[in-house]
């Protein structure tokens, strides 16, 4: 297995770039023209309330929702209405809320579909991981790694799912609502690991989150979704001493 690296940001690391994107659902617009970026090292948060277009705009992004317009890019390489494993293949790890592991394999078996995922991508990827550091990363897995994924709890789930994708060396991160049900002190430390790997390895993360409170405490930017559309953007610090926004748009 490959040994685990934390390379400083390399200055040409690709951005994630939305342009202007429209999904639909029908004749419903889910996302109405949405622009954003989410810059190399950073994780950008992506709040507002249920029905905003949050997990939408993330499906778009990784290719399971089809646009209506508007354009995705990853550094050079356009990304808009392409074939969500053509999307993995080109680095983007996609989380989706509600932890979804293969509940009949194990906990390793789980682990190595990141690698498989990874595919070609892992022979040159600056930034890889291999098994070790994913235990390392969360030390429960390392324990429960000969039991099945259905017997782990909500918290472990979410490691698992998290450290399958960072087993495919992505270079954007795409993160639905990690927090969903789970106890505050498991939070903090899934919450922490991303920081920590943000901070040594450079990785983009995009993390869409109903708990804006938490999100926006680990995020360095964050923009905010109300019916499709996006209200306001500012560093994180600005958007959690809002209090006009945060009554109206983050709910604490």
């Amino acid at each position: 297995m490959d040994a685990v690296t934390s390379p400083p940001t390399p200055v040409n690391e690709p951005e994630l770039a939305v342009r202007k994107l429209t999904s639909r659902y029908g004749p419903v617009v889910a996302l109405d023209a949405v622009s954003l970026r989410a810059r190399p090292g950073e994780i950008t948060a992506v709040l507002g309330a249920n029905g905003a277009g949050k997990t939408t705009l993330l499906r778009t992004v990784s290719g399971l929702v089809r646009p209506e317009s508007g354009s995705v890019r990853l550094g050079g390489r356009e990304l808009t209405g392409v074939p969500a494993e053509s999307v993995a293949r080109a680095g983007v790890a996609h989380v989706p809320e509600g932890r979804g592991v293969i509940t009949e394999l194990d906990v390793e078996e789980n682990l190595r579909l990141g690698v498989l995922l990874g595919g070609a991508r892992r022979a040159s990827a600056e930034r890889r991981m291999d098994l070790d550091a994913v235990y390392e990363l969360f030390p429960a897995l390392a324990q429960r790694r000969r039991q099945r994924a259905s017997s782990l709890s909500g918290g472990e789930r979410q490691m698992l799912v998290l450290g399958r994708a960072l087993l495919s060396a992505p270079e954007v991160l795409l993160l639905d609502e990690p927090s969903l049900g789970l106890a505050p002190r498991v939070v903090a430390q899934i919450f922490g690991v991303v920081r920590d790997l943000v901070d040594r390895a450079g990785l983009t993360v995009l993390l869409v989150e109903q708990n804006a409170r938490s999100a926006l405490s680990i995020a360095d930017t964050g923009f905010v979704l109300s019916l499709g559309r996006v209200v306001a953007s500012a560093d994180a610090a600005a958007l959690a001493a809002d209090d006009d926004l945060r009554h109206a748009y983050l709910g604490f």
